[in-house]
């Protein structure tokens, strides 16, 4: 039983986090093509250096996200991801998310996530199959903005950057887990994928821990987020308290 949990798992996890590409031929979850070539993305980045030109929160934001009418507070921490922490706040406050879709819902045979973010969804033509093949593209350089995969592990005075931790050897926990509630960034194969798609998870979800950035938490309205169904959209975002962004050098 627990050899066929971990086999679903897998599949789960290919299906319901990873950014698949627009192709000709048919995607699949196991062979799922990333949103962005190599060459898109940010150069890799030594462990323990931080990008520059990003956003980056300093400290913890709480945001008020309205879905089906109901507000789902969520604190963002800047402490332990500050650039993931950063980006989300970034395009919270430019109006990003609002009208977004959650484009997958996976809560059978097992509760998983709730997953939204793909600019693409404001579009309400927009095919719904090719939903989650989107980044959000900066306006002021017209490319999709990208940021890199960031965990801080625990006892460790800062994140590491652009490796898994299983890539990186490091056997200690990430001091942000994935139990219910998290809220943490989708992503192609490419470690520095991540651009705006995130996911809310619905349960605990450990095997996700040190290759997926969580960067904050529901601290109330999990009860709406458990509600949520494919199609349903974000209605209004809004930071509530703290939010101030600076570059990160």
């Amino acid at each position: 039983m627990k050899v066929f949990r971990r086999f679903l798992s897998f599949f789960l996890v290919l299906g319901a986090l990873t950014l698949v590409g627009c192709s000709s031929q048919v995607t699949t979850e196991a062979s799922a093509s990333p949103a962005s070539s190599p060459m898109d993305t940010p150069a890799a980045i030594a462990a323990g250096t931080q990008p520059t030109n990003l956003p980056k929160l300093e400290g913890k934001a709480t945001i008020e996200m309205v879905v089906k009418g109901e507000p789902i507070t969520i604190e963002v921490d800047g402490t332990n991801a500050p650039i993931t922490a950063g980006n989300f706040v970034d395009l919270a406050q430019k109006g990003v998310y609002t009208g977004l879709v959650f484009h997958r819902v996976v809560r059978e045979p097992q509760p998983f996530v709730v997953q939204g973010g793909d600019p693409q969804s404001k579009d309400t033509n927009f095919p719904s199959e090719r939903l989650g093949t989107g980044s959000f593209i900066d306006p002021a350089t017209s490319k999709p903005r990208y940021i890199p995969l960031e965990i801080k592990p625990v006892g460790a005075d800062k994140p590491i950057y652009s490796q898994t931790f299983g890539t990186a050897g490091i056997s200690v926990k990430p001091k942000l887990r994935h139990t219910r509630g998290a809220i943490a960034m989708a992503r192609s194969s490419l470690p520095d994928s991540a651009s705006s798609q995130f996911y809310i998870a619905l349960t605990d979800l450990s095997f996700l821990d040190g290759d997926y950035a969580v960067f904050g938490y529901v601290t109330k309205g999990m009860e709406t987020v458990d509600k949520i169904q494919q199609g349903d959209r974000i209605e209004s975002i809004k930071v509530i308290s703290g939010g101030d962004l600076k570059k990160a050098k």
